[in-house]
């Protein structure tokens, strides 16, 4: 080696040139033949030693290899050390968990970057990905883990309440989903999905019944829908206590409000205008620019749509938000489309303010992580009260009033207001019962009442069907001696109605759990009760959103899957998404 060439005591040399000179710029291990770009910095060579050889970069070759300190490159320190099984067992797991949980295909374990990705993230350039059969199998035995666990919880549950509807896919498969809904021991309550099952039959009503009896035998458990005719018709096969959808009812009262109302030729205009620069990108991006000038936040116009709710609002909003900017880039363009005049933009300002209390209901009632079912009465009676006409409202505003709450009425028939009525009761937000005429309201307790003193005789059922019969004789005497054990129950009954009655109310921004779960044991009569009606959603909400997961999960390219897969990966998303 040419004297002068060296580096870091012999362990590197500069790479010689075919016509002899020498490349500064190159640095070679004199160990493993590897090159490396120098630029005047050891640093790196010093690493490599370290990391690599183990040689003390401070001493030459020969003084280390009398040291015993140099070592033959092993394939694992070429390579990266793979990684143990276990890790792999693991990270399998997880890649399949990942893949649930946020709709990948499983194909996507096939994509060279994502094996790129996992190389460097374990430091194994050895590693290969699961196949598509590992990470379905998998998913598979997730599935039933996930579903054994849910099953237990469901058991412990004193009362469940389902949610059910049918969607097609994209492959024109009829799917029928179920949402299950409990309060547990602990008085918080779970809401999960139970299946995205397909069907094969049409829709009819003892179809339905048959499906959603099927689904509970499947879970073991003991309904609301949405208020689809089909779907009512099918409650009443049903040995269940049936809640149609209110959120479904409440946005088609708004629906038929609008039909043929004042507003329509308005919000034809709205529709035009944002159809407009829907399809046109140069008016779109014009009017960015328009926002930007005007200081106001970058936003795309939305433009309702029949079946999404209260789209028509979100339109309304966006249009009034961005009324200048819009009519800059229209008159400057010179289109035949036409803005709202003055007086619409008025009309429009009316019709936000009323389809707000829409909204606001809507939303209330959609939830399904708090309780919605002793909601429905205090928020139609909200909808009934500023619904009501003034002196101020303008014709148009007075037919829009009177049509929703006309349409609302009779909705409200078709809807389980006895039900409702008693989970309003149970909740002690609302047990004043404001919400209900005040004639109706004696009558709500007594069906109280008269649900405590089922509950007693369905309790001592059991007892009573395994002691043997005895004589007529004596049971003429047994009816006689407990005659006043009776009268004292009923006077327990009517006064665990009364102390719940005398407790004050809580505030509306309250959890009623919360207060349950701190009085259940002074009104451990009621609680029970309270469970299985303030478990009750008030809406099929939960299923639209089963089947909006469900449209990321069956999409064109994945319209092939099978029944059985659709059905975990929608189930598995609901239940590992909800836990994240």
């Amino acid at each position: 080696m040419v004297k002068g060439t060296e580096l870091l005591h012999g362990h590197f040399h500069f790479k010689s040139l075919p016509d002899g000179g020498v490349d500064r710029t190159k640095a070679i291990c004199i160990h493993c033949k590897v090159e490396f770009s120098y630029h005047r910095s050891t640093s790196s060579l010093k690493y490599h030693l370290n990391a690599i050889h183990t040689v003390d970069a401070s001493k030459s070759p020969s003084q280390t290899n009398c040291g015993g300190g140099l070592r033959q490159t092993t394939l694992d320190a070429a390579c990266g050390r793979s990684i143990d099984r276990q890790k792999q067992d693991k990270l399998t797991n997880a890649i399949a968990k990942w893949i649930a949980t946020n709709c990948r295909p499983a194909s996507v374990v096939e994509d060279v970057g994502l094996r790129n990705v996992l190389r460097i993230a374990t430091n194994d350039d050895t590693y290969e990905p699961p196949s598509r059969r590992t990470i379905t199998r998998r998913i598979h035995e997730l599935y039933e883990k996930e579903r054994t666990t849910k099953a237990t919880a469901l058991q412990r549950a004193p009362t469940v309440a389902l949610t059910g509807d049918y969607w097609t896919s994209l492959g024109n498969q009829n799917y029928l989903g179920v949402t299950v809904h409990y309060i547990d021991e602990q008085w918080e309550l779970h809401s999960h999905a139970l299946t995205v099952m397909q069907t094969e039959d049409r829709h009819f009503a003892e179809t339905c019944a048959e499906h959603f009896i099927h689904v509970a035998q499947q879970w073991n458990v003991s309904l609301s829908t949405d208020s689809a005719i089909n779907m009512i018709a099918a409650a009443r096969h049903l040995p269940f206590e049936h809640d149609p959808c209110v959120a479904h009812s409440l946005q088609r009262s708004v629906t038929v409000s609008l039909q043929n109302s004042a507003f329509d030729d308005v919000l034809a205009k709205c529709r035009k205008v944002v159809g407009h620069f829907k399809h046109s990108p140069a008016s779109a991006a014009e009017l960015e620019h328009q926002q930007i000038e005007h200081g106001q936040k970058e936003e795309s116009l939305i433009q309702d749509i029949p079946t999404r709710w209260n789209s028509t609002l979100d339109m309304i909003k966006s249009v009034r938000r961005n009324e200048q900017p819009l009519r800059d880039v229209l008159t400057t363009h010179n289109t035949k489309i036409a803005m709202p005049t003055t007086a619409e933009m008025d009309e429009l300002q009316r019709l936000e303010t009323l389809l707000e209390h829409c909204r606001f209901a809507t939303e209330l009632l959609g939830g399904e992580k708090y309780v919605s079912c002793s909601v429905v009465l205090p928020a139609f009676c909200h909808l009934s009260r500023v619904m009501e006409s003034s002196d101020d409202d303008p014709a148009y505003v007075v037919k829009f009033k009177s049509t929703f709450r006309t349409d609302l009425e009779t909705r409200k028939e078709n809807a389980n207001i006895a039900y409702l009525k008693i989970a309003t009761a149970l909740d002690p937000r609302f047990k004043h019962l404001k919400c209900i005429p005040r004639a109706e309201r004696a009558e709500v307790w007594a069906s109280v009442t008269n649900l405590l003193k089922e509950q007693r005789v369905v309790a001592e059922q059991p007892v009573e069907a395994t002691t043997s019969e005895p004589p007529k004789k004596k049971l003429a005497l047994l009816a006689a001696s407990s005659e006043s054990d009776s009268e004292q129950e009923e006077d327990s009954v009517e006064n665990s109605v009364r102390r719940y009655r005398s407790e004050p109310t809580i505030s509306t921004e309250a959890c009623p759990l919360e207060w349950w779960s701190k009085h259940a044991g002074s009104h451990s009569r009621l609680a029970s009760i309270a469970q299985q009606y303030l478990t009750t959603p008030a809406t099929s909400v939960p299923c639209e959103r089963l089947f909006s997961l469900a449209g990321h999960i069956v999409q064109k390219k994945r319209v092939s899957l099978s029944s059985e897969n659709v059905n975990d990966l929608v189930c598995l998303s609901n239940w590992l998404g909800a836990e994240e």
